[in-house]
C-alpha cells in the first residue's frame, strides 16, 4: 500500500517518530513484525488479510518504551488494545502516533477462511488514531451493544460437570511454554506471577494443577480487559481454546458492569474502580 509507505517515510524524515512498527512480507504469502528505522526499511511496508499479528504489543517492549516517539501500524481490534493501555496509565497518548488501517478482515491462523474474531468486530474502522488508511468498511455491529459468541452458549449449556470436564481436558495440553503471555499486548508486568519463586503461587511443572492454575489466574488477571484480539490462542501449539475462556468474563464483564474493553480510554475498567452501588453479592 503505497499510501502507508509514503506516510511512514515522511514521519521518519521529519523525525516525528524514531521508530515505527509495522508488517513486511514473511517471504511467501504471509506478513511479520518490520520495524523500522530509516526511510529505505519503509518500502518493505504492507498491509494485507494476511496482517494477524497485534503489533500493539511490541509497544511494552524495553527497547521500544526506551524511543522518545513510536509509530505503530494498527487494525481496529488491535487499536483497543492500545485504548486499554492508555485507561491504565500504561502510556501517554502524545508518545504513540496511531496509522489506523481499516480492515474487512484477517485469515485465520491456518491460512484458511476469515479469521473467528473477525465475525463478532465492531471497529473495521480504526475508533482512534492519528491517521486513518484504507476505503472505509460496513461495520457488522453497533459499538454501543454487546455481540453474543455461539461458543459460548454452547459452554453454557453444559453442566457443571461437563464444564469441568472440558477444561480440565483442554488444559491437559498446555506445555507451559507461556507463548499465549508473550503474545498478549495486556501481560505487561515485567515479573509474571509465574515466574515467582519465593514464594511460589503457581507450580511451574506442566502437570494437571499446574497446568489449570496457570491458564485460570492469566484469564482472571485480563477479566474486564480482553480486546478479543485473538494473539494468545493464535500462537498456542495445543491449540486450546483460550479466547473461549477469555470471552466468557468479557461477557461477565458485559452482563455485570456494562463493560467493554478497548473502546474509550477516558473510562476505568471495571475491577479497577469501585461504586457504592456495586453488586456486592459475591461477598457473601
Amino acid at each position: 500500500m503505497q499510501e502507508l509507505i509514503n506516510k511512514a517515510k515522511e514521519l521518519i524524515e521529519n523525525k516525528e517518530v524514531d521508530l515505527l512498527i509495522g508488517y513486511q512480507s514473511d517471504g511467501e504469502k504471509g506478513a511479520k513484525p518490520l520495524f523500522v528505522k530509516n526511510p529505505l526499511q519503509a518500502e518493505q511496508l504492507i498491509f494485507n488479510q494476511y496482517c494477524l499479528n497485534n503489533l500493539v504489543t511490541y509497544l511494552m517492549r524495553p527497547d521500544v518504551k526506551a524511543c522518545k516517539k513510536v509509530a505503530v501500524v494498527a487494525k481496529g481490534c488491535d487499536i483497543r488494545a492500545l485504548v486499554m493501555l492508555l485507561s491504565e496509565n500504561q502510556m501517554s497518548r502524545e508518545d504513540v502516533y496511531i496509522i489506523g488501517m481499516t480492515c474487512d478482515h484477517v485469515v485465520s491462523p491456518d491460512g484458511t477462511g476469515e479469521n473467528e474474531k473477525c465475525a463478532t468486530c465492531k471497529v473495521h474502522n480504526p475508533h482512534l488514531a492519528d491517521i486513518v488508511l484504507g476505503s472505509p468498511v460496513q461495520e457488522k455491529y453497533p459499538k454501543d451493544k454487546p455481540v453474543k459468541h455461539t461458543q459460548i452458549e454452547k459452554l453454557n449449556a453444559m453442566s457443571q460437570e461437563e464444564r469441568w470436564a472440558f477444561w480440565q481436558e483442554e488444559f491437559s495440553r498446555c506445555i507451559r511454554c507461556y507463548a499465549c503471555r508473550q503474545a498478549c499486548p495486556l501481560c505487561y508486568c515485567e515479573r509474571c506471577i509465574v515466574d515467582y519463586n519465593t514464594p511460589q503461587w503457581i507450580d511451574t511443572r506442566s502437570n494437571p494443577r499446574g497446568n489449570f492454575a496457570w491458564n485460570i489466574v492469566r484469564a482472571l488477571h485480563l477479566a474486564g480487559r480482553c480486546i478479543d484480539c485473538g494473539e494468545c490462542e493464535r500462537v498456542c501449539p495445543a491449540n486450546i481454546p483460550l479466547m473461549l475462556l477469555n470471552q466468557s468474563l468479557q461477557e461477565e464483564a458485559q452482563e455485570k458492569f456494562e463493560w467493554e474493553a478497548g473502546y474509550d480510554p477516558e473510562s476505568e475498567p471495571p475491577l479497577t474502580t469501585f461504586r457504592k452501588e456495586d453488586d456486592e453479592e459475591f461477598i457473601r
